[in-house]
């Protein structure tokens, strides 16, 4: 057991019991069903992964509002992907707290999950920056315990910013998950039409999961099933078939009222959105395609400010072609750990989340061999902003 597996010692959950149907935890292997047999997309509630949910509340950019107890010990502070929540951490949790003692704390970036911000529009690399060592100020004030963050594809780009603009003050490592400047920016260019050839919306949360599995988005069942809840909403003003109903009917006697020529067109536009709501009540969280404007920041010379942060440095990636010139060189320098986990796809934490924690604590004694142990008490959870000032 390496020094900093010591310092987070053994999980204080208890060993989690398979779901239903879901044939225990896959690990990201496809599962073999039986003849006949038909696969659950149920969701699950986050529950069964973390011990709570709380609102961080965050005032003038800094934090007032909120305190915790039990600062000692090491934090993972995890920061998800672009369209993801805090959810998408869940089987990852599970499956480091089960191996060692350590504190989660899993965000919603602003924008995405739950959380509620008064600017939902401005998601710069800088402003989601202040924002994770906001949340950590509120959390910690200024004697933060040590902090490992790790990112997942924009998660990962923000880890980055944050690190390089020493907003977390106790940072003891940084990792990124399957995220490399080169690879990302030349993805920009046909990224909008990789969104507009997602549904638009789903009959149902079941329906939005059997999705992200059949097209390959989550490969792991599990995660899907408790990770696609943070992805997805209902669609606004439909409550019920009744209130759909009634809706629909007001628009109609509304448009009645305007003018001859734009009458019809309006009417049935708004007729068919509707009708569209009420058969797919789900839809994304977050429209992705009208953050264009901030792709370019959140890579743009990732590389070399991943390279120039002066603290231990883990990439893991899903494939070895995503490596650019950069990292290639930094890498063969020795000025950061590299791991390729096969036969994933983007959401490798997902995916494969045993197989990102055992890199992780091998990772650790590359960190911290000289940690000591320090007992835990803070439960792991999933944190949301609250708005009540920049938020």
């Amino acid at each position: 057991m390496s020094a900093l597996e010591k310092s987070m010692h053994l999980g204080r959950l208890p060993s989690r019991p398979p779901l239903p149907g879901s044939g225990g935890s896959q690990s990201g292997a496809k599962m073999r069903m039986g003849p006949g047999r038909k696969r659950d997309f149920s969701p699950v509630p986050w529950s069964q992964y973390f011990e709570s949910m709380e609102d961080v509340e965050v005032e003038n950019e800094t934090g007032k509002d909120i305190s915790f107890s039990g600062s000692e010990g090491p934090v993972l502070l995890l920061l998800h992907g672009g369209g993801h929540s805090a959810l998408s951490w869940a089987v990852f949790t599970a499956a480091i707290i089960s191996r060692v003692q350590c504190r989660i704390v899993a965000l919603d970036l602003r924008s995405h999950g739950e959380t509620k911000v008064k600017n939902s529009e401005d998601l710069s690399a800088e402003t989601m920056a202040k924002d994770v060592g906001n949340v950590v100020e509120a959390m910690y004030g200024d004697l933060p315990p040590p902090i490992m963050l790790i990112g997942h594809s924009m998660g990962g780009a923000i880890a980055v910013h944050t690190a390089s603009s020493n907003l977390v003050p106790s940072l003891l490592g940084l990792c990124m998950i399957d995220v490399v400047e080169g690879t990302a920016m030349d993805a920009l260019n046909s990224m909008q039409n990789f969104l507009r050839g997602r549904p638009k919306t789903f009959k149902s949360l079941e329906n939005a999961i059997e999705w992200s599995v059949k097209s390959g988005q989550i490969r792991n069942l599990e995660s899907a099933r408790v990770s696609m809840v943070g992805q997805v909403k209902q669609c606004e003003g439909i409550t019920s078939p009744e209130g759909s109903k009634s809706i629909v009917e007001g628009i109609i006697e509304e448009e009645e009222e305007d003018e001859e020529g734009s009458e019809s067109i309006s009417k049935r536009k708004k007729e068919d959105d509707m009708e569209t709501k009420k058969d797919h009540p789900y839809t994304w969280r977050i429209e992705l395609a009208k953050t264009e404007k901030y792709w370019d920041g959140w890579f743009r010379g990732l590389s070399n400010l991943f390279l120039s942060c002066p603290i231990p440095k883990l990439l893991l990636l899903a494939g070895v072609d995503r490596l650019d010139k950069d990292l290639t060189i930094g890498q063969m320098q020795g000025k950061f750990q590299m791991q390729v986990l096969p036969q994933c796809g983007h959401a490798v934490h997902e995916d494969a989340p045993d197989k990102c924690v055992s890199w992780l604590l091998l990772c650790c004694k590359y960190i911290a061999p000289e940690a000591t142990v320090m007992p835990l008490s803070l439960p792991p959870h999933p944190a949301r902003l609250c708005d009540t000032g920049f938020l």
